[in-house]
C-alpha cells in the first residue's frame, strides 16, 4: 500500500485471490504435455497421446492451431520430425506466456502503476545455421528419448555442439543454456532410476532450447542509453553451489524529466562453493560499483548507461557515479507508484520472470508453522521468506515484526507471493530498517565481519593451491 497523500492509492490486494478465468486450464495442458515428455515420444503410449491432443486443443483458434494439431497427430504416431517438435515447443511456450500475461496484467490492475509497451525483438538470423540445426537434433533426441529414457549417451550428445557454440558469442545465450541442461541431466542419468522428475523444469528448459536454436530467435534489439538517477530499492540475492547473482531494482528518473521507470541491473559471477553467505558480496562488489552505493544508501548518476527495451542496465561503472543520499524507503513510498513497470520480451513470458517492486505498509502478519502471512487491506498475501539471503541483516524474524515492506511480488505454487528485500521493523524500542543487500558495499556488522573473513581465508586457500597446481 502508498498512501494517498504521497501520490500512491492503496494496494488492490484483494484481487491477488481472485481466479482468473483460463489460467487453471492452460497450465493443466502444459502439465499434461510435460508428462508425454516423461516417457519420451518414440513409442507414445495412449495417455500420451492424451497430453498431445490437450496441448492442440489449448492453442485452437490460435494462428499455431494448424501446425499444432499436425504435430500432436505425428508425434503420438511416434513419427515426429524436428517442425513438429518446434511447433509443439511454440505451443507450450505460448500458453506460458499467455499465463504470464494475465498474471502481470493482474499486477498492473493491483497496483496501479503503468506498464511499458510490448517490445519486439529484432531478427538478423546471422547465427551458424548448421551448429542450431545440431542443437535441435539433440533436444529432439531427447523428447524422443523422454526424461525416463535418458543416459550418459544420449546426453552426452551434446558437448560437442555446445563446445563450437561457446565461442561464438551470437550464440551464447542458447549455448549456455543447452551446457546447463545437458549438466543437469548427465547428473540425474539414468532417469529410470530417478524417484522423482522436475518435468516442469525440465520442459522449460526443453522448449526454450527448441525456440533459442531456431534463427534470429535470440537476436534482440540494439540497447538504449539512460541518463539520469537511479534510486536503489534492493538487492534479490540468489546462490548457486558455483554461482552468485545479485540484481539491483531501483527506480530511473530521466535526466530529460520523462517519466520515471523500473530498471534492473545484474552481476553474476562463479564462486567456489566454500563461499557463502555474506562472504559473496566480496566476489560481487568489485565487478558493480552500484553494490557499494546500495550498501551506503546513495542514487547513482548515470551517463548514457546501455539499457535493454526489458528496463536490464548493462552495467558499467564507466557510466556511474555515486550521488547523493537516496532512502530506499522514500523512494518506495514517493517514486515507485508512479514508475512504469518494463516491457518483457516475447520469450521471457514465462510465470517465473515474474518479479515486481512492490511497497507494503500497514499490514498484519500472520505466522503458521513455516508459513508467514501479511493480511494486506483484509487480504491475505503470501511471504516467501525462504528467499531471504543470509548475507544480510534482514531475517526472517525480522520481517515477522515489520510494519513496512519492499518486495519482489511473485507468483509461485499457484499463488501471488511477496519476497521481501527490506523492511522497516522496531528494535529495541526504536524504529530501523533492515534490508537484504545492506552489507552490499561492506560491513561492520560482527555477523557480516566474520563471514566475509571466513570467506577471504577460503579464498585465499584455493588461490594458493591453485598456483600449486599450476607451478607443477
Amino acid at each position: 500500500m502508498v498512501s494517498a497523500d504521497q501520490g500512491g492509492g492503496v494496494m488492490r490486494a484483494d484481487l491477488f485471490s481472485d481466479p482468473i478465468a483460463g489460467l487453471d486450464e492452460a497450465l493443466a495442458a502444459v502439465d499434461s504435455f510435460d508428462q508425454a515428455l516423461v516417457a519420451g515420444l518414440l513409442r507414445p503410449q495412449p495417455a500420451q497421446a492424451a497430453g498431445l491432443t490437450e496441448l492442440a486443443h489449448a492453442v485452437a483458434g490460435t494462428p499455431l492451431a494448424a501446425r499444432v494439431s499436425e504435430a500432436a497427430a505425428k508425434a503420438a504416431a511416434g513419427a515426429a520430425g524436428e517442425d513438429h517438435f518446434v511447433a509443439l515447443a511454440a505451443a507450450r511456450t505460448a500458453l506460458l506466456g499467455s499465463v504470464h500475461d494475465a498474471l502481470m496484467s493482474r499486477v498492473t490492475e493491483a497496483t496501479g502503476r503503468p506498464r511499458g509497451e510490448e517490445t519486439v525483438p529484432a531478427t538478423g538470423g546471422r547465427q551458424a545455421a548448421n551448429l542450431l540445426a545440431a542443437a535441435r537434433a539433440w533436444l529432439c533426441d531427447l523428447a524422443r528419448a523422454g526424461w525416463q529414457g535418458i543416459d550418459h549417451e544420449v546426453v552426452s550428445g551434446a558437448a560437442q555442439v555446445v563446445s563450437a557454440m561457446l565461442p561464438d558469442p551470437s550464440l551464447r545465450r542458447p549455448a549456455t543454456l543447452l551446457d546447463g541442461f545437458a549438466a543437469e541431466l548427465a547428473a540425474s542419468c539414468p532417469g529410470s532410476a530417478l524417484g522423482r522428475i522436475p518435468a516442469r523444469r525440465w520442459g522449460d528448459l526443453w522448449s526454450r532450447g527448441m525456440l533459442l536454436t531456431l534463427p534470429g530467435a535470440a537476436d534482440a534489439p540494439a540497447p538504449g542509453t539512460a541518463t539520469g538517477r537511479l534510486l536503489p530499492l534492493g538487492v534479490d540475492l540468489q546462490e548457486h553451489a558455483t554461482a552468485a547473482q545479485a540484481q539491483v531494482h531501483g527506480v530511473f528518473e530521466p535526466a530529460d524529466g520523462s517519466a520515471p521507470g523500473l530498471v534492473r541491473a545484474t552481476v553474476s559471477v562463479p564462486k567456489p562453493d566454500t563461499v557463502v553467505g555474506a562472504g559473496l558480496w566480496q566476489l560481487l562488489r568489485p565487478h558493480m560499483s552500484l553494490l557499494a552505493a546500495v550498501g551506503e544508501g546513495r542514487s547513482m548518476e548515470l551517463a548514457d548507461m546501455p539499457v535493454t527495451a526489458e528496463g536490464d542496465l548493462i552495467w558499467s561503472d564507466e557510466h556511474a557515479r555515486p550521488s547523493e543520499p537516496a532512502d530506499a524507503f522514500t523512494t518506495a513510498r514517493v517514486a515507485l507508484p508512479t514508475a512504469t513497470d518494463p516491457a518483457t520480451a516475447p520469450l521471457d513470458r514465462h510465470p517465473t520472470r515474474i518479479a515486481v517492486p512492490v511497497f507494503l505498509e500497514g499490514y498484519a502478519v500472520r505466522k503458521d508453522d513455516e508459513t508467514m502471512t501479511f493480511t494486506v487491506a483484509g487480504h491475505p498475501l503470501a511471504v516467501d521468506t525462504d528467499r531471504v539471503p543470509t548475507a544480510g541483516p534482514l531475517t526472517p524474524e525480522a520481517v515477522a515484526t515489520s510494519n513496512a515492506c519492499i518486495g519482489l511480488l511473485r507468483w509461485d505454487a499457484g499463488t501471488y507471493r511477496v519476497q521481501p528485500l527490506a523492511v522497516e521493523t522496531t528494535v529495541r524500542k526504536k524504529p530501523v530498517a533492515l534490508h537484504a543487500g545492506a552489507w552490499a558495499g561492506g560491513t561492520t556488522d560482527k555477523v557480516g565481519v566474520k563471514a566475509e573473513k571466513a570467506a577471504t581465508d577460503a579464498v585465499a586457500v584455493l588461490r594458493e593451491r591453485a598456483g600449486r597446481l599450476l607451478r607443477k
